[in-house]
């Protein structure tokens, strides 16, 4: 009787480990639903060189107006 104690006992921890590394396994699947897509990121780059190029072209025309406008101040 006391080896069925003894199995019982030892199966009741076993699934109390099981039901912690399921919830730990459960967890980890959560977050990682959370983590940004390859796509997503590939989406990004190409939204920021969008950006730079615009920065780009807006930063050669302030330096162009900047240019212009000394000239004209110089004159």
């Amino acid at each position: 009787m006391d080896d069925v104690k003894y199995v019982a006992h030892m199966f009741e921890q076993t699934l109390d480990q099981l039901k912690g590394i399921n919830e730990g396994v459960t967890a980890i699947r959560e977050e990682l639903a959370q983590v940004p897509k390859r796509g997503e990121f590939d989406e990004l780059k190409e939204d920021v060189k969008v950006v730079k190029a615009s920065v780009r072209s807006l930063s050669a025309q302030v330096h162009d107006h900047e240019m212009r406008i000394g000239r004209l101040e110089t004159a």
